[in-house]
């Protein structure tokens, strides 16, 4: 197995642990040829015996390391390490970029032990369905462990980028201390760590040019803070990127705006919700080469300005200044008097996130009418359809769906014959996510189920690899994914389906399936194990508020002994019970973790 396997495809381990599968020679060498590790065979021709040129072998290899440098694919770099044992030992020599789909998966040493030249990692730890508060705390995923192990196998290491991880404080202070040449950290959805850790990162880094917070869990106590900002080095910096929008306590706004000052590469530039918006302004005139800019709350704060209120052809003027602009987030909150001052900048924007702002249609539609080459586009449904309207009616390049690739909606009420326009007009979707705010809403006109509208999602959507579904469902649905979403590999089901038959159909028909993640739903032991032929090809299942049993669960786990079969609830009670509250099936090259919490049992 490629330890950096992000489960979209079967990899040497998979198959040597699947059902029916043998540990052949073939399945290591390809299928042509020798290994270009075994013995070169001799030739007698009239007498005499042609020995192989020495080092053969060895030349080969180095020719071999010398063209997969040109192979940046994860995809294709883990079918190359499947041709022969050459190809598996040089292909690892020269992967400069480990990704580990689950920190489980694999255990520090083996990772590192085989990847011995990576210069970046790219880890995820807790499964997704903690961004809903559905995992635990103190489930795990801790990057302690991983750390400790860089700081010895990779003094070189460059690049970090961690997601739904529990990283502390001390964590980042041996990141910083041990690697010289780190510039690039990254941290997603994660949690542990406060502005003691951002300080030494700041601080020991002294070439950083990415430090990008993303949703992360960033508090202290009034006594813990620590000012962070201004540990940054007094001279010219390296900064490409910063982002804290998740920070939750003020910074040293001074210490702020002289780093923006002595970082010329800045680019790409996040505050948060404490950052006011006339201290918006000073920043923007320091840096009027940023392309990206998170705004923090746009609005005045009098604590952080202490001046008088902010004049809005004063803030159009920075905005005027900034003719890089190219993507604009933040508006945590927002005073709608100030949204014209960004009036000069939409014509050149291809990514606008308004996911924070409670904008109505009245306040949109001025802004949006001038953002003609929209690519990305983020909205409260506070808009309405009227706002919606103008989106289409002036983004052209969003306009009709038809060049959409992804969408991401959430809504309080929904309709068939809307789901099916849809489809028809995005028909080069890769991700389709229609969240159904509530417990099994159906079409809010006709009463009926949903089914006709995700059905003809599947149908006319044949890019489709991701597929998020909701509201009321009924076994019909799945039997549409089964047949027609042959490329899915991501399936999200919430409060769906009516019996086992819409698991079995899933699991059963679609033979690209990675990841599978059901929270509320009907589906009890029977439809769990309609899926043992296809687990060891997984990814991970998880199963939330379903009908599993503690027997079913163990049944999966005596029958495919390789997986782990994780089975917890909120309170270690819940593992006295034979009802299963969560479920969390997964594959590992080292077996079941050591560091299990009292509430969770591995079967």
């Amino acid at each position: 197995m490629t330890e950096d396997c992000d489960g979209e495809e079967q990899d040497e381990e998979t198959r040597r642990w699947s059902p029916g599968q043998g540990s052949s020679s073939s399945s290591r060498g390809g299928g042509s040829g020798a290994s270009a590790s075994s013995p070169l065979k001799t030739r007698c021709v009239r007498g005499r015996v042609d020995q192989p040129p020495p080092f053969s072998g060895l030349v080969l290899e180095n020719v071999l390391e010398n063209v997969l440098q040109f192979l940046a694919c994860r995809r294709d770099r883990n079918a190359a390490s499947l041709v022969c044992r050459s190809w598996y030992r040089a292909e690892a020599r020269t992967r400069l970029e480990l990704f580990i789909g689950n920190c489980y998966a694999v255990s520090p040493a083996r990772a590192l032990g085989r990847f011995r030249c990576a210069r970046a990692l790219v880890l995820k730890g807790r499964p997704r369905f903690a961004d809903f508060n559905l995992v635990p705390v103190g489930w795990g995923a801790r990057f302690s462990p991983w750390v400790a192990s860089m700081a010895v196998a990779y003094p070189w290491l460059e690049r970090v980028c961690l997601k739904r991880m529990t990283v502390t404080d001390a964590d980042l202070a041996l990141l910083a201390r041990s690697f010289s040449s780190f510039r690039d950290l990254t941290l997603i959805c994660c949690d542990g760590f406060g502005t003691p850790g951002l300080a030494a990162v700041a601080e020991l880094c002294r070439n950083l040019r990415v430090l990008d917070l993303i949703e992360n869990d960033v508090e202290d106590e009034d006594e813990e803070v620590v000012d962070w900002i201004s540990r940054f080095p007094e001279t010219a910096t390296c900064l490409e990127s910063l982002s804290f929008e998740c920070v939750n306590c003020p910074v040293n706004f001074a210490a702020l705006e002289a780093l923006v000052a002595r970082s010329p590469s800045l680019r790409r530039l996040r505050v948060n919700q404490h950052v006011s918006v006339g201290q918006l302004r000073c920043l923007m005139v320091r840096a009027p080469q940023l392309t990206h800019l998170g705004t923090g709350s746009f609005e005045t704060v009098p604590a952080a300005d202490g001046a008088a209120e902010l004049d809005v052809a004063e803030l159009e003027s920075a905005f005027v200044a900034s003719k890089s602009l190219v993507c604009l987030s933040g508006f945590r909150m927002v005073a709608p008097e100030y949204l014209p001052a960004i009036y000069p900048v939409c014509a050149g924007l291809v990514s606008l996130n308004l996911s924070y702002a409670t904008t109505t249609a009245e306040q949109l539609k001025p802004v949006i009418l001038q953002c003609h080459n929209l690519r990305t586009f983020w909205v409260l449904d506070t808009v309405g359809d009227e706002g919606l309207r103008a989106v289409a009616k002036t983004c052209k390049h969003l306009q009709g769906c038809q060049r959409l690739r992804s969408i991401l909606y959430f809504c309080q009420r929904m309709t068939n014959a809307a789901v099916v326009t849809m489809s028809k007009n995005c028909q080069d979707l890769v991700v389709f996510r229609l969240c159904i705010m509530g417990r099994h809403r159906p079409d809010h006109i006709t009463g009926e189920p949903m089914d006709e509208g995700f059905g003809a999602i599947v149908m006319n959507c044949k890019k489709l690899t991701r597929l998020a579904v909701s509201g009321l469902l009924t076994d019909k649905v799945f039997e549409y994914i089964a047949k027609y979403g042959k490329l899915v590999r991501t399936l999200s089901v919430a409060f769906a389906g009516n019996s086992d038959l819409s698991l079995r159909y899933v699991l059963e028909g679609c033979h690209k399936l990675q990841k599978l993640e059901i929270r509320d739903s009907p589906f009890g032991d029977a439809g769990l194990l309609s899926g043992i032929h296809h687990y060891y090809n997984m990814r991970f299942l998880w199963m939330n508020s379903c009908k599993l049993s503690l027997r079913g669960c163990k049944e999966v786990a005596q029958r495919l002994p390789r997986l782990v079969v994780e089975v917890f609830g909120d309170q270690n009670k819940d593992l006295d019970s034979d009802a299963v509250e969560k479920l969390y099936l997964y594959r590992s090259l080292v077996g079941p973790r050591d560091d299990v919490p009292s509430f969770v049992k591995i079967l």
